[in-house]
């Protein structure tokens, strides 16, 4: 009996002293550096979703590139080694090349085009996000994509002179780099600061508030008041991760997704104009772009076009996109360009 006894207050006593369930811990990276607006919403969003699983899910971020450029972020959620990302266009299209029709250049031209067209598509893109293993969180956004130089660029001619950056994983604008001639430098996002700072590159590309947050600005000193399209992102969980989650975590997941994305649009397209304000008062010059740049971009994006079909994206997706915009500038011909 005394035997019983002690076998039974062993078992009571391990039984107490075991652990409770270890949080779910959702490892996501991104460029992103820390004390920038998009990492003040993501540690917003990380809070709530703790705060509403009462602690059962965490979220742990590798921000600024510490987990290297978008391929390698996305390369280690294939290989399970972190769950999820927060990345640009670039980092979506290496899975699920087809989203890249959203960022042509010359194509969609402003916030609300942007919206128009993928508030239609987009449950048919988290489809496609879907069928390849990932679960779209939040759309984000990063802005207005306008050249940034040391020397005045006001033509193709003046564009041609420099030393561009082309980031290594993007082949949009390195195809219509090379179809104008530009003299373009491939280089991962995490190396164009360096890159401008031994002179390897003297011009890049990318929208006021990631070139500020970058801290590209220091090493530029003008900017083409042109845009070439909107560039965007978003931040994505492998189903795999995603699936690791009880029913209820993943519903809280999603909702806070939701009011994720709703603050980014928001506030990511205000802080823009407050970041070219900034840039400004650093010295960064702004460059009136003359109609005659425009027209030659415009006729060297639109003939590159076709070449991404189907390596990217279907003809018949773009087709679609191209109806959409022009369905929104007939609605709203005083805003189109």
């Amino acid at each position: 009996m005394n035997r019983m006894l002690l076998a039974l207050a062993l078992l009571v006593s391990s039984v107490a002293a075991a652990p409770a369930d270890e949080p779910h811990v959702l490892k996501i990276a991104t460029l992103a550096p820390e004390g920038s607006l998009w990492m003040n919403l993501f540690h917003d969003w990380a809070r709530a979703v703790e705060a509403r699983s009462s602690g059962s899910v965490k979220i742990k971020f590798y921000a600024g590139g510490v987990a290297g450029d978008e391929r390698d972020v996305v390369r280690k959620m294939r290989l399970g080694q972190i769950g999820g990302a927060a990345v640009t266009s670039i980092g979506l299209g290496l899975i699920q090349p087809e989203v890249r029709v959203l960022e042509v250049p010359m194509l969609i031209r402003g916030y609300a085009e942007l919206d128009f067209v993928r508030a239609r598509l987009d449950g048919e893109l988290r489809k496609k996000f879907e069928d390849k293993g990932y679960v779209l969180l939040a759309w984000g956004d990063v802005g207005p994509i306008h050249l940034f130089s040391n020397t005045p660029v006001r033509s193709k001619a003046d564009l041609l002179t420099t030393k561009l950056w082309e980031w290594n994983d993007d082949p949009i604008s390195r195809t219509l780099f090379q179809r104008m001639g530009a003299h373009g430098v491939p280089l991962g996002a995490p190396d164009v600061l360096p890159s401008l700072s031994t002179g390897m590159i003297d011009a890049s590309y990318g929208s006021p508030l990631a070139v500020l947050a970058m801290q590209w600005h220091t090493r530029l000193r003008y900017m083409t008041s042109l845009d070439f399209g909107q560039a965007l992102g978003a931040s994505v969980l492998t189903r795999k991760e995603f699936e690791r989650l009880s029913p209820v975590e993943q519903r809280i997941l999603l909702e806070e997704s939701q009011k994720l994305q709703s603050s980014l649009l928001q506030q990511i397209r205000a802080e823009n104009d407050r970041a070219l304000a900034a840039i400004k008062r650093t010295g960064m010059q702004v460059i009136d772009s003359p109609k005659s740049f425009e027209k030659e971009l415009e006729t060297f994006a639109v003939g590159v076009r076709g070449e991404f079909e189907p390596s990217l994206y279907s003809h018949d997706f773009r087709m679609r996109v191209e109806k959409l915009v022009a369905e929104y500038r007939a609605q709203h011909p005083l805003a189109s360009r």
